[in-house]
């Protein structure tokens, strides 16, 4: 995504708010600022604090307004996801022109999701049949209960093609918008100097989306006291504590790719330093973990990703891109373990051939999660392929929102990894960028939610 940032707010800091507003240079400089991440971390306090109160008191308004401040925040956040995606598609796709070997960096950026999603997988699978997390848990088929949302390899391909340009919006299919955008942007570059004044107009709402976006963002800690909080009063330690392997395998397995694979990958395929890359992804990826939404994180991990020395024309297209469709944790990881997980529950006995279609559905099915929170579909998808029942998602419900924390936060660093990894292989990384990432914060004057 390509844009002209105007600085609004100068002096104030992306990731860290100011605690109270100040009228003059003296009195705003011994005004201690409050970080961003401390502010999640305060948010994950409390919130639990209060979902335990809620809960052992029987408090039922305090739950209540949990449940509300949770809801809304992840709703102005999905009001957002339509129009993001749209724009940032068609804006990405249109910004290949001014790169060398667009064809060559799409196809190779393609190739390391292939890559990585196979290396998830293959973990969450080594996992899930090492702690067979369906063993103990007390819990048995009659549990279960059937998704409202099903996907199938049919649903898949068919429900890519929308049959009107109103509907994918209004029920926000993702997948279907991605097609519409990507149709959009490719008519767009055969249009050439034609299509200039659609472009503008494109950048330009995008802009205002982002803007309206940073409002929701700096929210994050509020709305993570209503989603932790509410998890906790709702679903209880005693719930939580029937799903504990299965939630400390989601934990080990994306901790393992976060913190293990990626990490091999930046030192040993892109021959850079692993910690400057965390250091200057990690906006990206605790918002990721708080917001639980890939697309919702996107115009951060965009920014992020530029700062680590991806050029601009390539990450407008790589990350938007990633976030519809690179779901290491969602797609890869979850999916593997899950299906282990109800075919234990059922006694479903899987061999070589499940798990080698479990891969299959992984690489090949990504983008059915679309970036959105949850990835119920992609679940239903992977056990409607193997004839596992369905019944086995309502098992899985009640934790997912525990869950698709550290799954989203997966996510959002594969998305920010792959551009890095590709632009060192063909030599157009910043280097002296990618080195100083971390040397000054990202701030609302530079990044491009300001508007």
């Amino acid at each position: 995504m390509c844009r002209t940032p105007v600085p609004v707010f100068p002096d104030t800091h992306l990731w860290s708010v100011p605690v109270s507003a100040s009228v003059t240079p003296e009195t705003k400089s011994r005004i201690p600022k409050v970080p961003f991440w401390a502010q999640i971390i305060a948010g994950l306090a409390l919130g639990a604090l209060l979902g335990w109160i809620a809960r052992s008191q029987d408090v039922a308004w305090l739950k209540e307004t949990l449940s509300q401040i949770g809801g809304i925040f992840v709703q102005l956040l999905k009001l957002a996801v339509a129009p993001l995606v749209f724009f940032a598609i068609l804006v990405s796709i249109t910004n290949l022109r001014k790169v060398n070997n667009a064809a060559r960096l799409a196809t190779r950026t393609l190739l390391w999701f292939m890559i990585t999603s196979l290396i998830a997988v293959g973990i969450g699978l080594a996992i899930g049949l090492i702690t067979n997390p369906g063993a103990g848990t007390g819990l048995t088929p009659k549990d279960g209960k059937l998704p409202k949302h099903e996907g199938s390899w049919i649903d898949f391909l068919t429900g890519i093609i929308p049959t009107d340009v109103i509907t994918p919006f209004t029920e926000l299919n993702v997948l279907q918008i991605v097609f519409m955008a990507a149709v959009a942007g490719i008519a767009a570059l055969k249009l050439g100097d034609r299509a200039k004044p659609i472009l503008t107009l494109s950048e330009s709402v995008l802009e205002l989306l982002q803007k309206a976006l940073w409002w929701v963002i700096r929210l994050a800690p509020l709305g993570t006291v209503g989603l932790i909080g509410f998890a906790i009063a709702d679903y209880g330690w005693d719930l939580i504590g029937k799903y504990a392997t299965f939630t400390a395998d989601i934990y080990v397995g994306c901790a393992l790719v976060l913190f293990g694979v990626y990490p091999l990958l930046l030192a040993t395929v892109a021959k850079v330093n692993p910690l400057q890359f965390y250091k200057g992804a990690w906006p990206a990826i605790q918002l990721a973990f708080v917001s639980r939404s890939s697309v919702g994180t996107m115009p951060v991990t965009q920014k992020v990703t530029e700062r680590l020395g991806v050029p601009k024309e390539y990450a407008s297209f790589a990350v938007p891109f990633g976030a519809t469709t690179k779901m290491d944790g969602c797609a890869a990881i979850y999916p593997a373990l899950a299906a282990i997980f109800i075919a234990q529950i059922f006694d479903v006995q899987l061999g070589l051939g499940d798990y080698l279609l479990i891969a299959f559905v992984s690489v090949i099915g990504s983008a059915a999660t679309a970036g959105l929170t949850g990835a119920t579909v992609m679940l239903t998808l992977t056990l409607s392929t193997l004839g596992l029942p369905l019944e086995g998602v309502g098992l899985l419900m009640a934790i997912d929102p525990i869950l698709d924390m550290m799954r989203t936060a997966t996510n959002v660093a594969g998305q920010a990894l792959i551009p890095v990894i590709v632009s060192a292989r063909e030599k157009i990384l910043d280097l002296t960028a990618y080195e100083n990432a971390s040397a000054s914060p990202v701030d609302e004057k530079e990044t491009v939610l300001a508007a």
